[in-house]
């Protein structure tokens, strides 16, 4: 990760080497014009959006004041609140991928001013992305400054693990029992994905390819709210502590390990299933 020229962590306060972040293609250029218009800031700018909105309504043959609590398509503030909320999504997706990559370093408070003018945006959705990372355990907020990235360990990676051992290994087993050797098959290009990305050598990319295979083989179990459950856990899972470090041949390794559970799963080799599913909610994986 390379440090910034010029930035403050702090909403006040010493400078900090201010990560460089991967910005969505959304966030560049004209994109960013376009969310800065439809984000109404301050009480002009909300008369200007009041304004634009009567006038539809006129145009439409409607009078001025409208119904209160009637809605029309394609008003303003429905758009705008729908790009705001695309606006936030994307911003935490990259948030998360510097997680993941390491570009958001353990122990350091980040300002979503500061954050926010790297992206291109206000810092409303970077706060907003912030606060849902700290409701998922990866930052936590520093009154006044910001937010600071949580310094990981090797305990929390293993009850992490345990976790995730406890959710999917029966499940995982059960579905062994069960399901086809056609079901398993359509899932072989998602395991040979994660080979593609693991030889990237970016965890980020491959944690993403990771995820999709373990939500796919679970969606099998029918339960939707086990598989958003074992995602989250799994995301977490993902975020590495300083001391691991993981290059293309241990994420390759690991990838390599998901069509070894398809072929185990597809003959229902119930003890080689058991021990690939155990070995791989190891500690940094």
């Amino acid at each position: 990760m390379k440090p910034g020229a010029q930035g403050s962590a702090e909403a006040g306060g010493a400078g900090f080497p201010v990560p460089q972040v991967r910005v969505p293609a959304q966030f560049r250029a004209g994109d960013v014009d376009r969310v800065r218009e439809r984000e109404p800031r301050g009480e002009q700018d909300r008369d200007r959006v009041r304004g634009r909105e009567r006038g539809a309504d006129v145009g439409r043959g409607g009078a001025a004041g409208g119904v209160r609590g009637e809605h029309t398509h394609g008003e303003q503030p429905v758009r705008a609140v729908v790009q705001r909320a695309s606006v936030r999504g994307q911003v935490l997706d990259a948030l998360r991928g510097a997680l993941v990559t390491g570009e958001l370093r353990p122990g350091e408070v980040y300002s979503a001013p500061v954050l926010g003018e790297r992206f291109g945006v206000s810092a409303t959705p970077v706060r907003e992305a912030m606060q849902q990372l700290a409701l998922e355990g990866a930052v936590e907020v520093v009154p006044n400054r910001g937010f600071r990235v949580v310094q990981r360990d090797t305990r929390e990676l293993a009850e992490l693990a345990e976790v995730r051992g406890l959710i999917e290994t029966p499940v995982i087993l059960r579905l062994a029992r069960t399901v086809s050797v056609e079901r398993w098959a359509e899932l072989r290009p998602l395991a040979e994905a994660t080979v593609r990305a693991a030889t990237s050598g970016c965890r980020a990319t491959y944690g993403e390819a990771d995820r999709a295979f373990h939500r796919a083989v679970l969606s099998l179990a029918g339960n939707a709210q086990l598989v958003r459950i074992a995602d989250d856990v799994h995301r977490r899972a993902q975020w590495p502590p300083v001391a691991v470090s993981w290059g293309r041949t241990e994420l390759v390794a690991d990838a390599a390990e998901h069509a070894a559970l398809l072929d185990a799963l597809a003959v229902r080799d119930l003890d080689a299933v058991r021990t690939l599913v155990e070995g791989h909610f190891a500690v940094g994986r």
